[in-house]
């Protein structure tokens, strides 16, 4: 009987190994043979049988119907980053130029949004015409209109930032704002979309095999301290919302603007172009914000490498400010084609 039973078992064994090996020899690519195709998708399609209706629904909730597909998006982002460099305006000779790149890392929140398009409007009616303002942005409302804030359309646009502007004088301020976790990661996500998240060495990494001598670059998120330690560099002011192990606050589908973007964007840089003083009046503002509302406060980080406060001070000696420019949110009605 035992004998029996083990060459049954062997048997079986060996058929299953003969169909494991048939399986992983198939090309890459080529569908199995054995497997049922799967039906083509359609707006009729059932969901799977291991996926329940609601399942289905939630990949696509902030997705608008008058929108692109997601397919008509991904293929139309080259071209739309490549228009938006096109209309950052002709740089202004004889002194430093600012080349603003905001990135508005998740659209499933309209606050991320907000930051990145007041800037767009901020930094040049402010700051006048040598301040060009590129932005990305991820939004069920912008999906037309803006390229979307993803790995690659950053190093796409910073690849085209660096060939327009002069690296020996102009200045790099890349404004990101999004969520951030306790491993420094920042949130990036448009979902359906399959977008790589961004960690604080890949961001140095991105930075570093670019030609920008003197770069700002902001990290609006919780846990945005960790992104310090590998951005600090010779030329480069970091500041970043948050300490390295505390949240920031401000975000959420009942909030317009973060705090730290109500009061370094809003508040501090309507008050003065100077950075770090706009970062000191900043951080007391949001100290006494999280006071009120006894909440652990966020202690937003600074560090100034050699040169580029003496780069921002010329680049602010040729500067009239214009008027202060007042914060709204920005409209969410889609649009209804690509630009």
């Amino acid at each position: 009987m035992r004998i029996a039973l083990t060459a049954l078992l062997a048997f079986a064994a060996g058929v299953l190994l003969m169909v494991g090996l048939t399986r992983h020899a198939l090309p890459a690519g080529e569908p199995d043979a054995s497997a049922p195709r799967a039906a083509p998708a359609s707006a009729s399609t059932a969901p799977a049988d291991n996926q329940t209706t609601d399942e289905a629904d939630t990949s696509s909730d902030n997705w608008p119907q008058q929108a692109p597909s997601p397919e008509q998006v991904m293929y139309a982002q080259r071209g739309m980053v490549h228009k938006a460099l096109e209309h950052l305006g002709t740089r202004v000779a004889g002194q430093p130029n600012l080349y603003v790149l905001a990135f508005g890392g998740d659209g499933g929140e309209d606050v991320f949004r907000n930051e990145t398009e007041y800037a767009a409007k901020m930094f040049p009616q402010r700051f006048g015409a040598a301040t060009h303002v590129m932005v990305l942005e991820n939004n069920p409302a912008s999906l037309g209109e803006r390229p979307l804030a993803s790995w690659s359309n950053l190093e796409t646009a910073l690849d085209g930032l660096a060939d327009v502007m002069k690296p020996d004088e102009d200045i790099l301020l890349l404004y990101m704002t999004t969520h951030g976790d306790e491993e420094h990661n920042l949130l990036v996500d448009m979902d359906p979309l399959p977008l790589d998240q961004i960690g604080a060495p890949d961001l140095a990494d991105i930075l570093n095999k670019r030609p920008f001598k003197w770069k700002v670059v902001v990290v609006n998120a919780c846990y945005s301290g960790g992104f310090l330690p590998p951005l600090k560099s010779t030329g480069t002011m970091v500041i970043t919302a948050a300490r390295a192990d505390r949240s920031s606050f401000g975000c959420g589908s009942d909030s317009d603007i973060t705090y730290f973007g109500r009061a370094w964007l809003v508040d501090g840089l309507n008050h003065t172009p100077d950075f770090m003083e706009a970062f000191r009046q900043a951080s007391s503002e949001i100290a006494q914000w999280e006071a009120k509302d006894k909440l652990t406060p966020s202690e937003p980080q600074i560090s100034v490498g050699a040169g580029i406060a003496d780069q921002l001070a010329l680049w602010r000696r040729h500067l009239v400010p214009g008027p202060a420019v007042a914060f709204k949110p920005t409209p969410t009605t889609p649009a209804a084609h690509l630009q």
